[in-house]
């Protein structure tokens, strides 16, 4: 570093399992002063290598650093690598996967123990981090002060997208995202089951459904946010409840007859029933979500 380099921000990690060592190696190579903590400690040994401090406890690798992340198993793991720390002053990053209710939680615990603090909810894979073309980021929320103090030092690993000062809001962001990712593959599985005992090739197949489905999720998604927001649900309906709810037994019926189990999709077809049944016929798939309300 010369002296016209701007002094990076030093960083503490706390975790170093594949995702930790991740980041370490993208704020090593981003040039920022970087002290590692791992229950294993030989984990530990290829970040030292490339240049971080390897701490003996907790305790003094929070000591090291004004701004802290932990990459932990889950919140019990925050909990336990904590104990006893002293937090005054510092600056929490919980990049730990939480519920909402355990982020809001860890939250108040860690501003009673005067500590700022951001829950951080990680949307990407080990090797999209430190590659900014394969689009990765990270949901913040919680304190937007520290946020925005951090933003440049927070961003090097993937991108950043600050959603709120409820520190549950992160969370709630990654599973509300994953949640609709695995439903997507859970059709997608449907789809390959029911031609997997056919002469059809997966592979020529794949990318008529991953066409059909880029075309018909995008319109969907933002149609449905639309409606729940408006209240609206019956104008400018393209295929309304009703018909959509009338074709269902075709579905049911291919399935059984490919030796298909109607597990993954029939759940979905019982909630659209249920709503057809309440007179909702003429709506679209939007009154769907608010049968899932409890």
């Amino acid at each position: 570093m010369t002296a016209n380099t701007p002094a990076r921000t030093p960083v503490t990690l706390l975790g170093l399992g594949a995702m930790g060592t991740a980041l370490a190696r993208t704020w090593l190579a981003a040039g920022h002063p970087l002290t590692v903590w791992n229950r294993t400690p030989a984990r530990a040994e290829a970040p030292a290598a490339e240049g971080a401090k390897a701490a003996e406890s907790t305790a003094s690798a929070v000591a090291a650093s004004t701004l802290v992340v932990v990459c932990l198993l889950d919140d019990d793991s925050v909990g336990a690598a904590l104990d006893g720390v002293d937090l005054t002053g510092k600056d929490l990053v919980n990049l730990t996967t939480t519920t909402p209710a355990q982020a809001r939680a860890r939250a108040a615990w860690a501003e009673e123990r005067g500590a700022r603090y951001l829950d951080g909810g990680i949307m990407a894979v080990p090797p999209m981090i430190g590659v900014p073309e394969a689009g990765g980021y990270v949901f913040y929320s919680g304190s937007r002060e520290l946020f925005e103090q951090h933003r440049q030092t927070l961003a090097v690993p993937a991108g950043t997208a600050y959603v709120g000062e409820d520190a549950g809001f992160a969370a709630l962001h990654d599973v509300a995202l994953l949640s609709a990712m695995y439903g997507m593959f859970a059709g997608a599985a449907q789809a390959f089951a029911l031609i997997r005992g056919e002469d059809i090739d997966p592979v020529a197949f794949a990318p008529l459904l991953s066409g059909w489905i880029t075309a018909m999720t995008g319109p969907h998604v933002l149609g449905t946010a639309a409606r729940l927001k408006s209240g609206d649900y019956t104008t400018d309906v393209v295929s309304n409840l009703a018909m959509q709810v009338a074709g269902t037994p075709t579905f049911l019926a291919t399935a059984e007859g490919q030796g298909v189990s109607p597990e993954l999709i029939g759940p979905y077809f019982g909630l659209m029933r249920r709503r057809l049944d309440a007179g909702s016929g003429e709506e679209d798939l939007a009154g769907v979500v608010d049968l899932l309300r409890r």
